[in-house]
């Protein structure tokens, strides 16, 4: 008999903006580059209205690396 199960999705990761962060410094530190904010930004439109306005304690979901 075959397996059906599928292999498993990756954990959401998941940070918290502290005090000056910025999303092109997320995407760098947590991405590997830059010019990935935008696809962060676009990940955390439910929370995130204006990508140069971050506060403190905001909890964003980072997309698959």
């Amino acid at each position: 008999m075959m397996s059906t199960r599928t292999p498993d999705a990756d954990p959401l990761r998941t940070y918290v903006v502290r005090r000056g962060d910025s999303l092109s410094g997320i995407a760098e530190s947590e991405l590997g580059a830059q010019d990935r904010w935008r696809e962060l930004f676009d990940a955390n439109r439910d929370v995130l209205d204006d990508p140069d306005a971050l506060h403190a304690g905001q909890v964003l979901q980072l997309p698959a690396a």
